[in-house]
């Protein structure tokens, strides 16, 4: 059946596929009401054929929403058969153990319909800022305080909306206008994805997705097995430490490499904690397959037949596969650090070819707080996303202050001043944070954000790398540690909801990355250059690196 499909028309439509998808995330973009969706991307939208794989998914996004929602359709499709769905359906869930990890990620399926048949599906996944509880930060002690749970429900039901759902939400969160604006705009999205989507199937003739998926998916799956098998066999361990809540946390991992798969076992980490910084399966193989992908595929689109040969499993209970009733909202300060210890595993397989540790853990400053207006107090909630420095590459510095793994984007300082009442006065690179090396690791930053009349206000603070900063590798100095304290002085607990007093600021050192090889071969690199160019002359510069 594919051999009637030439390989030119497959590839003009697997462009088109990719610029479908993209429009789904711009539609989101451009008429989401958050700021962590509309300025900072933190989203993933995709395609899938109607056995809920994933087929294509957009540019624009993050691991960890979008590998968890290429497991999570399957949950979609086990509650709403395909012969049940109708032309104007939308299905909803904020689940964790469904799909993207908390409580604060949204999840929007819907079906496509072309000459009246089920032809493909496209969901979304995004962050929301509210949806009640006490608020993402780690403080919770079970899933039912960090917020409004949504089970797998009908948000639209042949293009009639859910109200009593929509009610719901706006009567259990902060921000009612924002969440349910944002809520409709995961239907907009949608619905442009699946509009592009049926004109391009009945432009080249096809009744579904599946024939071409079958394609895309056998070729993707194809090429990651041949990256696989040129490979080394093996086994290899690393361990990674992390700060924790109130005590450190060890992960431990295992990679096998054998017969065209890579499979992770991280038998031996710590339990789960009493705290919201838990990681539920879905998130946990959503970043270590990342990881793995980015050193050892990264050219091979993302998709189910890419993601089939990683193999990812942890024990139940465990901090990286946390059971139910347990909190996560924090997920993201474990999970973020999972590519760093994928990296431990293939720095042994595959000298040369894998970056030193980065600052990796998105450092979202997440405030809520109180200002008095001119009628009444007004209440608000606000974050701005900031990010460490990565580490240093084969070949290359970090980068500074970029979020890797996340991929999110910063809010410009405007937006957020705009939106509430606080004043960001330093947001600038911090200076030799990032760890010496042949390669330099990538800078982090200093933030220092107070209220705009002086008032206090609370910070839902979940930071990493505070006690346990960048490890370098191959003889590359370690990153720089973060700091969480006041402009007054006094410092801060890394995690858990404080109270920055009236006339104070917060100040957050964020981490720098860690260099990569010995720094005496940068020095030495650099004195050559400088001969060469003249700066300094042969003589000297072969003095200098003899010292």
């Amino acid at each position: 059946m594919i051999g009637r499909l030439d390989d030119l028309r497959m590839q003009v439509m697997w462009t088109r596929l990719i610029a479908i998808v993209e429009e789904q995330a711009q539609t989101l973009m451009r008429t989401a009401f958050s700021t962590t969706v509309r300025d900072a991307g933190d989203l993933s939208a995709a395609v899938f054929d109607t056995q809920g794989r994933m087929v294509a998914e957009a540019v624009t996004g993050t691991p960890g929403h979008v590998n968890s929602m290429a497991e999570g359709v399957r949950h979609f499709l086990a509650k709403f058969p395909p012969e049940s769905m109708r032309e104007g359906d939308h299905f909803i869930t904020n689940d964790p153990w469904l799909t993207a990890g908390h409580l604060h990620d949204v999840t929007v399926v819907s079906p496509v319909f072309a000459g009246g048949r089920l032809a493909a599906l496209v969901g979304c996944c995004c962050h929301q800022l509210d949806i009640g509880g006490l608020g993402q930060g780690p403080d919770g002690r079970s899933i039912f305080e960090e917020g409004l749970q949504i089970p797998l429900l009908k948000l639209a039901s042949a293009g009639e909306l859910n109200e009593s759902l929509l009610e719901m939400l706006r009567q259990n969160v902060r921000t009612p206008m924002q969440v349910e604006g944002d809520v409709l705009s995961y239907i907009a999205s949608n619905e442009t994805g699946a509009r592009r989507l049926r004109d391009m199937l009945v432009e080249f003739g096809q009744e579904t997705l599946d024939e071409v998926g079958d394609y895309i998916l056998e070729q993707s799956l194809a090429a990651t097995r041949t990256a696989i098998e040129a490979l080394p066999d093996g086994v290899w361990s690393s361990e990674l430490v992390l700060d924790g809540y109130d005590a450190p946390i060890t992960l431990r991992a295992q990679l096998t490499i054998r017969g065209g798969e890579m499979a992770v076992d991280f038998a031996g980490t710590d339990p789960a904690v009493p705290h919201g910084i838990n990681v539920v399966m879905n998130y946990c193989r959503a970043y270590a397959v990342f990881g793995l992908k980015c050193v050892v595929a990264p050219d091979v689109p993302n998709n189910y037949g890419a993601l089939k040969p990683f193999l990812v499993e942890a024990p139940e209970g465990s901090i990286l596969n946390a059971q139910r009733p347990a909190p996560v909202a924090a997920r993201h300060v474990v999970g973020q650090m999972l590519p760093d210890l994928m990296f431990g595993c293939l720095s042994q397989a595959l000298p040369g070819r894998t970056p030193a540790e980065g600052s990796s853990c998105l450092w979202s400053v997440q405030l809520r707080g109180e200002t008095r207006g001119r009628d009444a107090v007004e209440r608000f909630d606000t974050v701005f996303f900031n990010s460490g420095g990565s580490g240093a590459r084969p070949g290359l510095d970090g980068l500074d202050a970029t979020a890797f793994p996340s991929g999110v984007r910063a809010m410009p300082v405007e937006v957020t001043e705009a939106g509430a009442p606080v004043v960001i006065w330093r947001k600038e690179l911090w200076a030799d944070s990032g760890g010496a090396g042949r390669h330099r690791g990538g800078l982090g930053q200093v933030v220092e954000v107070g209220g705009r009349f002086g008032d206090s206000f609370e910070v839902l603070a979940m930071y990493e790398r505070v006690a346990n900063p960048a490890r370098g590798r191959d003889g590359g100095r370690d990153g720089a540690a973060g700091t969480v304290s006041l402009a007054s002085g006094a410092p801060l607990r890394a995690k858990g909801l404080q109270r920055i007093p009236a006339g104070d600021r917060l100040v957050l050192k964020v981490p720098g990355g860690a260099g990569l090889g010995d720094p005496a071969e940068r020095a030495a690199e650099d004195l050559a250059r400088d001969a060469e160019d003249g700066r300094v002359s042969p003589g000297a510069a072969s003095s200098l690196a003899d010292c």
